[in-house]
C-alpha cells in the first residue's frame, strides 16, 4: 500500500489517491464517452493497494497508463499518455524560452536583471545560465512548503536566490588596516603588507575584488581616508630620502617633522632643508594623486564574477583631519573631478562623503575646505553621496574627535543603501560587518486583496492581518537561509573569514562559519508602500498626510515586529528600504495581470521604491524631506534620500550643500543628489546640455544620459529593465 510519494523535486509527501483521480478524469473528459467515476476509483483503489510503501510520481503515473490500457477505455490511456507528455515538454518549455534569450542577447527583463552586469558578453551569458538554472533547484529543494507557495505567487522576493546554494553571505565593509598591516592570500599567492601609497591603493582594489568572488552583494571600505593616511606619510619618507641621496644632505629630522597639510606648493624663494621638505611634499601630493586615480581606474575596470562585472564597490570617507587623510581625501575628490579615461564619470566605487559636525560641516570645522570640494565634485560627477553621522540613530557613544581610531564608532553605509551598524552580539559598529541576505514583501499585493473591503477601517486592519502573516513567513525564511549558510567551511571564503569578517582571524579552515556570521544582519524589506496607500486609502504619503500617518503606522509595526523576531530567533533583523531594481517591474506585472490596471497601483510598469514618495508627483525638496525622513530611523537596514535637481549642477555646488542642510535638519541617515548628465557613448564626452543629440567633441550621435538607478551610476541605460526605464521617464524635478 502506497503510503508516501516520492516528488520531482525530491519532497516527501503523504499518499493522496484524489490526485490520481483527478488526472484521469481530466483525459476521460477529453473523449467523447466522458467520464466514468466507477472505473475512476477502481484504478486509483487498486493502485493505491498494490503500490510500493513509498513511489515516485513518475512510478505511479506509469501505473495509471497500465491500468488504463487493461481497462475498456483504452482511448482514456493514449490521453493521458498524450497529456503526460505535454506536461514534461511545459516544465522545459519556461528555461528553453529564457536560454534563447539570452543566446540571442535579446534586450529583456531577464538580460538586464542587473544593470550593472553585461549579459551580452560569454561570461555574462554563462553567468545567467547558472542563475536562470539555479533558482528552481532552489525553489524545489531548500525552500520551506509556504516560502515557496508566498515566493511564487509574489508575496515574497529573495534576494540573490541564485547565490542561495553557494551558501554566500551578501556583503560586508572591509576591515582594511588588517590587509594593510598583514598581507593576505587570495587563494593563488600572497600579497605582502603595504609599505607605500602605491601599494596600499592596489592592495585596496584587490581586496574588493577578491572578496567580491566570495559574496554575492556588494563591498565596501568603511574609513578609507584613515586606512590610506599612514602610507602618504611612508611615502612622504621616502622622498625625503630620495632627496637624501640626490643631495648629500642629512634630513633625518624632517621624516617625522609636523606637515599642516599636503599642498603642492611653489618652491622658487625655499632654500635647504625648507625647500627639501616642500619638495618631499610636492612629490607626494603627486603620488597620492596617482595613486587615487588609479585605484578609481581600477575599480572601473578590473572585472570580478568570471570576468563579467566590475566590482561593486563603495567607499566611505570624510571625517579624518589629519594632514595625510586630508591629503587622501583631495586627491581622491580631484581625480574623482577630473574622470576617467576621456573624462568620463567614474562609476564605481560609489563614494560616501561621512559629514560629521565638528569635522566637516560648519565653515569652522577643520574638513570644511573639503567638505565644499565634495558638494563641488558632486555637482559634476554625483558622487560623493552623503551620510549624516548627526542623525539621532546614527551616533555612537564612544565616538571622540581626540580618538585616532574614532572611525571603529563611525557609521559606514554601502553605496546602495544597506546599512549596518547595531549588533545584539558585539560592539557596534559597521567594520568587519554586513548583511547576511535579504527578502523583500510585495505589500501592494497585500493592500490590493484588501480593496474590496468597502468600510476603510476594517479594509486596514485585514491588511495589518496580511501584513502580520507575511512577516512571519519573511522572518521564518530569513532564518532557514541562516541555518543553511551557517553550515559553510571558514576555507570556502578565504579572505573574508580570514582577514575581514568580524571574529573570523581564529577559524581554522574547516570549521563552519556559524560562531560569526551571526554578527550579520537579516534584511526583511519591502516596495511600493506608496501604491499601498493608494489602494487602501486613495491617496499616498506625499499628497495626504492621513496616509502619511497610515504609512508610518505600517513601517512602525513592521520595526517592531523584527525586534521580536531578533529576540525570537537570536538574529539582527531590520527593515529595509528595499533598493528595488529588476523587482521594481517583476511585482507589477505579475499583480497586473491578476487585478488588472488600478489607477494609481497597477497602472504603471513599476512600483515606487520601498518609501519614497513617487518619482512622478511633483513636490519640494524640503516636502520631499519631511515625507521621506521619519522612516530612515525605522528602517536601519538601510535607506536613501534622492532629490533631483535641473540644469547644469556643476557650477552650481551650493544647491548640494543645500540638500545636505536638510538632511541635517530633518535627521536623514543617507542621501544623494540627481541632475542631468548626457555622455557620447563614443569619445566619452559629458555635459549637461538639456536635449543633448551631437556630441560637440567628436560629432557622435550616439549620447546617452547618465543616471542612478538603485543607488549607484549606470554608464548607459541600454542596460536598464523596462520597469526601471518607465520610472526614469516618470521623474520630475523637485523645485
Amino acid at each position: 500500500m502506497i503510503q508516501t510519494v516520492l516528488k520531482r523535486d525530491g519532497r516527501i509527501v503523504g499518499f493522496n489517491e484524489e490526485k490520481i483521480k483527478a488526472a484521469i478524469r481530466k483525459a476521460m473528459l477529453t473523449t467523447e464517452k466522458g467520464e466514468d467515476e466507477a472505473l475512476i476509483q477502481r484504478i486509483a483503489d487498486k493502485i493505491g493497494m498494490q503500490g510500493k510503501d513509498q513511489m515516485s510520481v513518475e512510478e505511479i503515473q506509469d501505473m495509471v497508463e497500465i491500468e488504463l490500457m487493461r481497462s475498456p477505455r483504452k482511448e482514456v490511456a493514449k490521453k493521458y499518455i498524450s497529456y503526460r507528455d505535454k506536461r514534461s515538454i511545459a516544465r522545459q518549455a519556461k528555461t528553453r524560452d529564457i536560454f534563447l534569450e539570452i543566446i540571442e542577447a535579446k534586450r529583456s527583463d531577464v538580460t538586464r536583471e542587473n544593470a550593472n552586469m553585461n549579459a551580452d558578453s560569454p561570461a555574462g551569458m554563462m553567468m545567467k545560465f547558472a542563475s536562470e538554472s539555479t533558482k528552481p533547484f532552489v525553489d524545489d529543494y531548500l525552500l520551506s512548503e509556504d516560502v515557496r507557495e508566498a515566493v511564487k505567487k509574489n508575496y515574497l522576493h529573495i534576494h540573490d536566490k541564485d547565490y542561495y546554494p553557494t551558501k554566500s553571505l551578501t556583503c560586508v565593509q572591509h576591515p582594511l588596516d588588517h590587509i594593510l598591516l598583514n598581507g593576505f592570500s587570495a587563494g593563488h599567492g600572497e600579497s605582502r603588507p603595504a609599505k607605500r601609497i602605491e601599494t596600499a591603493s592596489v592592495i585596496a582594489c584587490i581586496s574588493l575584488e577578491t572578496a567580491q568572488n566570495e559574496m554575492h552583494g556588494g563591498q565596501a571600505i568603511p574609513a578609507f581616508d584613515f586606512y590610506m593616511a599612514p602610507y602618504v606619510r611612508a611615502s612622504y619618507k621616502e622622498e625625503v630620502q630620495y632627496i637624501e641621496q640626490m643631495s648629500g644632505m642629512d634630513l633625518q629630522e624632517l621624516y617625522d617633522a609636523p606637515i599642516k597639510d599636503y599642498i603642492y606648493g611653489n618652491l622658487s624663494g625655499l632654500t635647504g632643508k625648507e625647500r627639501a621638505k616642500q619638495h618631499a611634499i610636492n612629490r607626494t601630493v603627486q603620488r597620492v594623486h596617482q595613486a587615487m586615480e588609479a585605484f578609481i581606474h581600477n575599480m572601473n575596470t578590473i572585472h570580478s564574477r568570471g570576468g563579467n562585472q566590475v566590482v561593486f564597490s563603495s567607499i566611505n570617507y570624510g571625517t579624518d583631519i589629519s594632514a595625510e587623510g586630508r591629503c587622501v581625501i583631495r586627491e581622491l575628490l580631484n581625480s574623482t573631478y577630473q574622470g576617467v579615461g576621456g573624462g568620463s564619470t567614474a562609476i564605481f566605487p560609489i563614494q560616501i562623503w561621512k559629514k560629521k559636525k565638528g569635522v566637516s560641516y560648519l565653515p569652522e570645522d577643520p574638513n570644511y575646505d573639503l567638505y565644499c570640494l565634495a558638494c563641488k565634485v558632486t555637482a559634476r560627477r554625483f558622487f560623493p553621496n552623503f551620510v549624516n553621522l548627526d542623525a539621532s540613530y546614527n551616533q555612537h557613544e564612544k565616538w571622540n574627535i581626540n580618538d585616532p581610531e574614532r572611525y571603529k564608532y563611525e557609521l559606514a553605509t554601502m553605496g546602495c543603501r544597506t546599512r549596518v551598524f547595531e549588533d545584539r552580539f558585539g560592539e557596534k559598529t559597521s567594520i568587519g560587518r554586513g548583511n547576511l541576505s535579504f527578502t523583500t514583501m510585495n505589500i501592494v499585493k497585500l493592500a490590493i486583496e484588501c480593496m474590496p473591503i468597502e468600510n476603510q477601517e476594517e479594509r486596514i486592519n485585514a491588511f495589518f492581518a496580511k501584513l502580520d502573516n507575511m512577516l512571519e513567513i519573511a522572518a521564518k525564511q530569513l532564518d532557514e537561509r541562516f541555518q543553511f549558510q551557517k553550515t559553510a567551511l571558514a576555507k570556502q571564503f578565504q579572505l573574508l573569514m580570514s582577514r575581514l569578517w568580524v571574529d573570523a582571524e581564529n577559524l581554522k579552515p574547516d570549521d563552519t562559519i556559524e560562531s560569526v556570521i551571526n554578527h550579520g544582519t537579516l534584511g526583511i524589506g519591502f516596495i511600493g508602500l506608496a501604491e499601498c496607500l493608494i489602494a487602501l486609502t486613495g491617496h499616498h504619503h506625499g499628497e495626504d498626510p492621513k496616509s502619511q500617518e497610515l504609512g508610518l503606522k505600517i513601517v512602525t509595526y513592521m520595526r517592531d515586529r523584527v525586534l521580536e523576531f531578533s529576540q525570537r530567533y537570536q538574529h539582527n533583523y531590520s527593515i529595509l528600504a528595499t533598493p528595488a531594481e529588476g523587482l521594481a517591474g517583476r511585482f507589477t506585472k505579475f499583480d497586473r495581470k491578476k487585478f488588472g490596471i488600478i489607477p494609481g497601483v497597477t497602472d504603471k510598469d513599476y512600483y515606487t521604491n520601498s518609501n519614497h514618495v513617487p518619482v512622478y508627483y511633483h513636490c519640494s525638496p524640503r516636502h520631499k524631506a519631511e515625507i521621506e525622513a521619519p522612516y530612515h530611523n525605522l528602517t536601519r537596514g538601510g535607506h536613501i534620500f534622492y532629490v533631483e535637481i535641473d540644469g547644469d549642477a556643476t557650477h552650481n555646488p551650493a544647491a548640494i550643500m543645500n540638500i545636505v542642510d536638510l538632511m541635517d535638519r530633518y535627521d536623514i541617515g543617507y542621501g544623494s543628489v540627481n541632475h542631468n548628465r548626457n555622455r557620447c557613448m563614443d569619445c566619452g564626452y559629458e555635459d549637461a546640455t538639456e536635449g543633448l543629440t551631437v556630441c560637440p567633441k567628436c560629432g557622435s550621435t550616439n549620447i546617452d544620459t547618465l543616471q542612478r538607478i538603485t543607488g549607484y551610476l549606470v554608464g548607459t541605460t541600454d542596460r536598464w529593465n523596462s520597469g526601471k526605464l518607465a520610472e526614469l521617464k516618470d521623474r520630475v524635478v523637485h523645485k
